[in-house]
């Protein structure tokens, strides 16, 4: 496994009313995330939120390139961002043990945390496709050029894992000396890029008044 140093590039918040971070995704344009009972979006430029939709969000979110999906407790709610309208409802692989969400080639991918996989989801019916798992608690989950990544969370340590999407073999660990013990990841988007917004989560612990940050892959820092 390749060990790579990530830096934070930017952080965001706090946001009013946010103790947690529970999804977050790209849209192109903005940036979503899930809190509370609200899923809200901002512009990365400069932080602003922009606009906020009611819908219970419990966990991961995703967007498919025309919807949003949340994770509502024990079901996938897939979600008209223009109305705010939920059009559709699935079962969620996990029962309420869900975390993460991400969207590619036609398919959900949601992290189960507790029982540490990653399910491969039919999005119409909700059927798991695939398994793969890890040794770690899995938080969130995105896609990056083709690459499996997710957030991890162990006691005070957390990292973002590139892993292999047929056997769950970690490829790379990225990790940031920034993010305080006992403060890890939750929400967890590529930007499409070479950079990943992450949402704060903790392990028990306060978290910091940050909310969200834009990781990106240390471009001086010794990689083995």
């Amino acid at each position: 496994m390749k060990r790579s140093a990530a830096e934070i590039l930017r952080e965001y918040g706090p946001f009013p009313s946010v103790d947690h971070v529970r999804g977050v995704t790209y849209d192109g344009q903005h940036v979503w995330f899930a809190t509370g009972d609200k899923l809200n979006a901002f512009d990365p430029a400069n932080g602003k939120t922009v606009r906020s939709i009611d819908v219970a969000p419990h966990a991961g979110t995703a967007f498919d390139g025309q919807h949003l999906f949340q994770i509502a407790e024990d079901r996938i709610q897939k979600i008209d961002p223009k109305t705010g309208r939920v059009l559709a409802t699935i079962p969620a692989p996990g029962g309420g043990g869900d975390s993460g969400l991400a969207w590619a080639d036609g398919t959900l991918w949601v992290g189960q945390y507790r029982d540490r996989k990653v399910h491969q989801v039919d999005p119409h019916t909700g059927a798991i496709l695939r398994t793969i798992e890890s040794n770690r608690f899995v938080t969130g989950v995105t896609w990056n050029d083709g690459e499996l990544w997710h957030g991890t969370l162990e006691g005070d340590e957390s990292d973002l894992r590139r892993v292999d999407p047929r056997t769950g073999e970690v490829l790379e660990s990225l990790e940031s000396l920034e993010i305080p013990p006992g403060v890890g990841v939750s929400g967890l988007e590529s930007d499409g890029g070479d950079q990943f917004f992450c949402g704060g989560g903790s392990s028990g612990k306060k978290t910091t008044s940050t909310q969200l940050s834009t990781w990106r892959r240390s471009s001086s820092a010794p990689r083995t």
